[in-house]
């Protein structure tokens, strides 16, 4: 009997010391798991993925976001990946989704499969000077549209600066409309974008940018379309000899922060990469806007650079106007309309 109580206490004892045991596990692992203020002051790294070289305004703008994070938080630091590096810009938009990239700043065309409103920027010939493009995009119309990002998973933080588009080809000046028959032009993966240069009489080819020099170099496409800084630092003039200022599209660029990173962060991390995103934005069209001036100097000197009238202008305008009747739809009646109000509105100031 004594050795069958004896047992019975030395078994009963060990379970009560292994449930006691879990249970403060549990209680532990709780605390250092799911406890609110143990996430707010963990170090985060913020990666940002960018198609274009590390010479780009684009680049530089976002060493100076990097500059107003780090300076305001130790908690907080920012690596950037230039020319490709982690993703083309598709690719990064899709990581964002899923939460395994931070930040990427792309062009408007590569997100407008993920949101059709975001076409508006692909419709040729509708802005048409930086006056115009900042009335439309910091103000209603700017907010309203970036506000329909989420949808997809990605937060729209502030609007920066691509530029104007313009036409370089390794084949023959470019000065009226039928100089465009046949020209095999890279263009973005862009619905629009094909459309339109059909519209003019060019063969377009869609490619990733990452594709492109190579593509020239090969001669498996005669030209492409880029803002100034982009032809010049990413060396184009050596597989181009023609340049011609067309103005046709305006690109935005769209600092895309990952939603499903953005809601784990605390409210002060948040507002600290939201007012960077905006006052690097400043500072990015300034830069490029400079910098395109300085770049399309320079171009001149490396290509042979042809300005078209305004009456053959007008031809090109003409040309495409089906296109914006056709993917008016598709991108959205209402903010189509509200787009060109914006733009009739601002061109009469």
């Amino acid at each position: 009997m004594l050795k069958k109580n004896l047992l019975f206490a030395v078994l009963l004892f060990t379970v009560i010391t292994i449930l006691a045991a879990c249970g403060g596990n549990s209680s532990e692992d709780s605390k250092a798991v799911s406890g609110p203020a143990a996430s707010d002051g963990e170090a985060r790294t913020l990666r940002i993925s960018l198609g274009l070289n590390d010479q780009h305004p684009l680049y530089k703008s976002s060493e100076k976001f990097k500059e107003i994070v780090e300076s305001q938080t130790d908690s907080l630091k920012v690596e950037i990946y230039h020319s490709g590096q982690i993703a083309d810009d598709r690719s990064a938009i899709e990581m964002l989704q899923f939460g395994t990239l931070d930040i990427t700043i792309p062009s408007s065309a590569p997100f407008v499969p993920f949101v059709p409103e975001y076409g508006v920027f692909d419709l040729p010939f509708t802005l048409t000077d930086t006056e115009m493009v900042d009335a439309v995009l910091q103000g209603e119309f700017g907010d309203m549209l970036a506000s329909k990002a989420e949808s997809q998973g990605v937060v729209q933080l502030a609007w920066w600066e691509n530029g104007f588009r313009q036409l370089t080809n390794n084949s023959k000046p470019i000065s009226k409309l039928e100089d465009l028959d046949g020209l095999k032009i890279r263009v973005m993966e862009n619905e629009t974008h094909i459309a339109s240069w059909k519209a003019l009489g060019a063969n377009p080819t869609p490619m990733a940018f990452t594709e492109l020099f190579t593509a020239m170099q090969q001669k498996t496409v005669d030209g492409q379309e880029n803002p100034y800084p982009s032809i010049l630092l990413e060396k184009y003039p050596e597989v181009q000899k023609y340049l011609t200022e067309t103005n046709h599209v305006y690109s935005p660029f769209l600092f895309l922060f990952s939603k499903k990173i953005w809601e784990e962060l605390t409210p002060e991390h948040q507002e600290i990469i939201r007012n960077a995103a905006v006052e690097a934005g400043e500072y990015n069209r300034d830069l490029t806007r400079q910098t395109s001036e300085e770049a399309l100097e320079e171009l001149k000197t490396q290509m042979e650079f042809t300005e078209i009238s305004d009456e053959e202008l007008g031809k090109f305008k003409e040309a495409v106007k089906p296109v914006i009747d056709k993917y008016k739809s598709q991108i959205g009646t209402e903010v189509v309309d509200q787009y060109l109000a914006e733009i009739e509105k601002h061109s009469k100031e």
